[in-house]
């Protein structure tokens, strides 16, 4: 067993946390730690959201860890407030922070107690960078965001959508579905502008857009909520807590990519408000059936290597397996046992073998990738060593996608973000099919077993 991760398969916890909290309105973040751990992850978020992104520091140093960081991050606290005056403040903490056994929580109330700002709410989530991936930082935060801020309130007619950390055009598709079927609903946490924004003038430190403070309040009164997340496994979720604190019947369901599971996402919501499916979202399904036919006999030599967050992998699996191309490694960074226990059922109704990793690093999948003769790979940027050591060309999926632009207005849900995600996988196996089929036919007749054979044959016809 490998007792180290070389190059992991994914990001730090509390990187996860930033964006659940860039999803509420008028939020700010702040990092108890030190100034390179903001550093890192304002740059990994700036690379893939191609947008300015400011993260706050308690700049936590050599004598901060000795002492304690209480001055530190209270003093930090003050200049959020003065430099960006928030209507929300998440505190999140760091490896180092965890490590010298910061009572973050206990700080922070008692910080807004002294300086008497009763009417400004905060939450603070322990995130240590080894406790876990960002994807579990990210419903950590979710969980968290929403006990700070729900209250008891009267029913209304929304439905809650809850969603995993998907792109900002994801966020929006999944808004216009909605909006479509007529649905009142409240998305959370929502980044689809906080970190795609639009080009504005004068520059806007905090960005407009987010799940407003007041619908997270009301959560509590929806009629249900839609979690599109069914690999937390015992991870407190906010769904969970709202069924649990205040009754909202709690629906789970796969994010909405792939035409099952977006059939799965529309008929749940149908169910729950009554709305009828319209005949536009109709259109949308044909096209995508469609667009299967026309690239399912191109796709049946397909053999994927799928990786990153577990909800993403869980969703991509299922667009392989719709159109035939085959997940031979299928891979997470988060330690997630759940995530095969979902996709194990469908490998033995086919009598397939596949490979899952979990806690995985770049080395053990550029391993088993090699090992099941893999050709294609899906997901995020960290993969470019496979097409870089072993020609395994790669869709760029997920979080992060810092060697591309664009990687915030890549569409993936729905009907016609599934058939966009299938044509990127469907044209990078065309692609690497067309630009290596000469040289193997080369090596395969000319210069590899049966060279001795094909001079034979030529020197008998001369």
């Amino acid at each position: 067993m490998k007792k180290v991760n070389e190059n992991s398969c994914h990001m730090c916890m509390p990187m996860g946390g930033i964006f659940s909290f860039k999803g509420v309105e008028k939020s700010m973040v702040i990092l108890h730690g030190s100034q390179g751990c903001a550093t890192y992850m304002r740059r990994h978020i700036a690379e893939h959201f191609n947008e300015p992104v400011d993260v706050a520091s308690s700049s936590l140093n050599e004598k901060g860890t000795i002492y304690g960081g209480e001055k530190n991050l209270k003093q930090g606290l003050d200049n959020v407030i003065k430099i960006y005056n928030p209507k929300f403040i998440g505190v999140l903490t760091t490896c180092l922070a965890e490590t010298i056994g910061e009572d973050v929580d206990r700080i922070v109330s008692a910080y807004l107690k002294e300086k008497g700002l009763v009417h400004l709410s905060a939450a603070a989530v322990s995130t240590p960078g080894y406790g876990g991936s960002h994807s579990e930082g990210y419903l950590k935060a979710c969980h968290q965001i929403v006990a700070a801020l729900a209250k008891k309130s009267p029913g209304h007619n929304k439905i809650n959508v809850i969603v995993p950390n998907i792109s900002p055009a994801d966020i929006r598709e999944i808004k216009r579905i909605l909006n479509i079927m007529g649905v009142d609903f409240t998305l959370f946490p929502d980044y689809s502008n906080t970190l795609d924004q639009s080009f504005v003038k004068p520059y806007q430190k905090m960005p407009t857009g987010g799940t407003k403070i007041s619908d997270i309040q009301s959560m509590s009164g929806a009629v249900a909520t839609v979690q599109t997340v069914l690999t937390a496994g015992k991870q407190p979720t906010a769904g969970a807590y709202l069924e649990k604190e205040f009754g909202v019947p709690l629906y789970e369901t796969p994010i909405p990519l792939g035409l099952e599971n977006t059939d799965i996402f529309l008929n749940t919501v149908k169910r729950i408000t009554g709305k009828e499916i319209p005949r536009s979202l109709g259109e949308e399904r044909g096209r995508l059936l469609d667009a299967m036919i026309d690239s399912h006999k191109y796709n049946f030599q397909g053999r994927s290597i799928l990786f990153g967050d577990p909800e993403l992998v869980l969703a991509a699996v299922g667009v392989c397996l719709e159109n035939g191309v085959f997940p031979v490694v299928v891979a997470s960074g988060s330690k997630n046992t759940r995530l095969q226990q979902l996709l194990q059922p469908r490998f033995n109704q086919l009598n397939r073998e596949a490979c899952f990793l979990t806690g995985a690093d770049f080395v053990s999948i550029r391993e088993k990738a090699v090992e099941y003769k893999a050709n294609i790979a899906i997901g995020s940027s960290e993969g470019k060593y496979l097409t870089e050591k072993e020609g395994i060309p790669l869709v760029r999926f997920g979080f992060p996608i810092h060697d591309r632009v664009g990687g915030q207005r890549l569409l993936s849900v729905g009907y016609n973000g599934t058939a966009m995600f299938l044509d990127r996988i469907t044209n990078t196996l065309l692609e690497n099919k067309l630009n290596n089929y000469r040289r193997k036919m080369y090596e395969s007749f000319y210069r590899g077993e049966n060279k001795e054979l094909i001079g034979a044959e030529l020197r008998w016809k001369e």
